[in-house]
């Protein structure tokens, strides 16, 4: 202790005799280094190893404190780019914000439901979708079920319906045959099944809710792999009586299944439809569907154990503006809306003749004209009123109540452009016909219509509610399309409209789906043959499709094709135009 103190005194006299060698005084210009003095130009010296010199560096004759000098300023080098490295490998604010809570360990009936998951995929996805993606994603609600229970999670009203959303969604494949329904029913599910696993509530939670399933993909993988190795060393006695009455019960099956096959052979083809044909070269594809389908059941599991807290995530309204630079822009939109309605509304109560006189156009050019521009119109009037409710005064009530009138003014007069729009799709598809393009977009612009209605509404009882109204329509809608059957809707629309005037376009037929069959059925010979000539060719190619691969739409159109085959020849059909180019607008 002694010495210690000693080499201190020591130190400080020898610092104060070198300050007097170089024209310096302990109470000058020193002291006002060490103390941070901006004056002196020097910052302060807390950490300096005792016998270094200041920041100008070590006084002459010197060496000893000039190797600690240049030793304490490596040091500080050092740990400035330590700290550098840290705050660049640092997450962004918001990831430490919605970070999820810590997961329970797995448990027992997740992994099993997650293999099972994994099982069900390589087992009914391998021939293609239909009633088979149902039942392959049952295993991995529960293993989401199984994961919440764990984590004491219960729940509320709104994740039920979004569960029933979802399955019902998922049952789109299974009813029609066209991939674009599905296709939109199957993404609309992955949004319900985000907003039940994470209970979003939220724009930011009803937008973003989706990506948390790739975060939850890559730490599911190790959260079962934790869950493994803790059971590693779980007694035999607990898990080989199960694996022993498993393997003994899949003996028994293949058995007596095998003996009553060979006995009976409607038995044995019911039993060839019921289960999966497995092929050796179908093997890498079967193991992929298992990671997959065992995969995405994990990453559905962790998420409903520990869901990514989207809600935390804020967005901070824009500065409030002045009544007058906010309105005034708004209110000559409103007239413009108002001048271009007006407009409208007297083509739509009958001066069409007028109209078209004065424009050159005929009457179909006329509707096919307006309605893409009326269609961005009403997209551009959302984005419109989103930016003005981000920078709308809000000092008080009154300002509340103008937002309001303004708004609500636009929402009124962009309702009609929607009307107009879907106006001039009518009079459009009464001139050339049903496309699947055509109902697409009119089916887009009643979505438009509807959010802005909510929006309307929104603004009379609040907002809380419209960021899950808004998934809620989206799913709605989707499902409402994907049951209407698209492709059956343009198949009926085309035969009626031949039934009327005679007109019809037999080469668009070709690339419809299984679900316009019972439509087209109802056309005369030889026109019908030709009609279903596309659709025939492409369920001849198919061949025999599995039961669970095969959608309700599909087994319906093979039905009818082999009760009544295509007869016309490819010449008769060629020459009605069957197999002719189109282009689709």
């Amino acid at each position: 202790m002694s010495e210690n103190t000693d080499g201190v005194d020591d130190t400080a006299a020898g610092t104060a005799t070198e300050g007097a060698a170089n024209g310096t005084s302990s109470g000058g210009s020193n002291e006002a280094s060490a103390a941070g003095d901006p004056l002196a130009g020097t910052a302060p010296t807390a950490g300096r190893p005792a016998g270094a010199a200041g920041p100008a560096g070590p006084g002459v004759g010197a060496p000893a404190d000039a190797a600690a000098w240049q030793a304490w300023q490596e040091q500080q080098r050092r740990e400035r780019a330590a700290a550098a490295r840290a705050k660049a490998a640092a997450p962004p604010a918001w990831a430490v914000l919605v970070r999820p809570a810590q997961a329970a360990p797995i448990g027992t009936a997740t992994l099993a439901a997650a293999g099972l998951a994994g099982l069900a995929a390589a087992l009914l996805l391998g021939d293609g979708m239909g009633p088979g993606l149902l039942l392959a994603i049952v295993p991995a609600v529960v293993a989401a079920y199984a994961a919440a229970r764990t984590a004491r999670r219960t729940a509320r009203p709104w994740t039920v319906v979004w569960a029933i959303g979802c399955l019902a969604l998922l049952a789109v494949p299974a009813l029609r045959d066209s991939a674009w329904p599905s296709t939109l029913a199957i993404l609309s599910a992955v949004l319900l099944g985000a907003l039940a696993l994470h209970g979003s509530r939220t724009w930011p939670g009803v937008l973003l809710s989706p990506l948390g399933f790739f975060e939850a993909a890559v730490s599911g993988v190790g959260w079962a792999w934790s869950g493994l190795r803790s059971r590693s060393g779980v007694s035999k006695d607990r898990w080989l009586p199960v694996a022993k009455a498993g393997a003994v019960a899949v003996a028994l099956l293949l058995l007596f299944g095998t003996l009553f096959a060979s006995a009976d052979a409607a038995f044995a083809d019911l039993l060839g439809g019921l289960t999966p044909d497995i092929s050796i070269g179908d093997g890498p594809l079967r193991i992929l569907l298992f990671l997959v389908g065992a995969l995405l059941a994990l990453a559905a599991a962790r998420t409903a154990a520990a869901p990514l807290r989207w809600d935390r995530i804020k967005v901070t309204p824009g500065r409030p503006r002045s009544r007058v630079e906010w309105a005034l822009p708004l209110v000559l939109l409103n007239l413009l809306f108002a001048g271009f309605n007006a407009v409208q509304l007297a083509v739509l109560f009958g001066g069409y003749d007028k109209v078209l006189e004065s424009t050159g156009l005929s009457y179909a050019e006329y509707a096919r004209q307006g309605f893409w521009q009326l269609l961005w119109a009403t997209l551009l009037t959302l984005a419109v009123i989103a930016l003005a409710l981000r920078w709308a005064p809000r000092d008080g009530a009154g300002d509340r109540r103008f937002v309001r009138v303004v708004l609500g003014a636009l929402c009124a007069l962009a309702l009609v452009v929607v009307a107009s729009a879907l106006r001039r799709m009518d009079l459009y598809v009464d001139a050339y016909g049903l496309t699947r393009l055509r109902v697409s977009v009119a089916a887009m612009e009643l979505w438009l219509g509807l959010v802005i209605v909510l929006i309307m509404a929104a603004g009379v009882f609040g907002a809380r509610w419209l960021p899950r109204a808004v998934a809620g329509s989206v799913a709605a809608g989707v499902l409402a399309f994907g049951l209407l059957s698209p492709d059956g809707m343009v198949a009926e629309s085309n035969v009626a409209r031949f039934q009327a005037d005679g007109k019809i376009d037999l080469a668009y037929f070709q690339s419809l789906s299984a679900d316009a069959v019972p439509a087209l059925d109802r056309l005369p010979e030889p026109r019908r043959s030709c009609a279903l000539y596309g659709i025939s060719a492409e369920i001849s190619r198919a061949g025999d499709v599995p039961w669970y691969a095969m959608s309700l739409g599909e087994h319906r159109a093979r039905q009818i094709l082999r009760e009544r085959p295509v007869t016309a020849s490819y010449e008769v059909c060629s020459r009605l135009g069957a197999f002719g180019s189109r282009i689709e607008y």
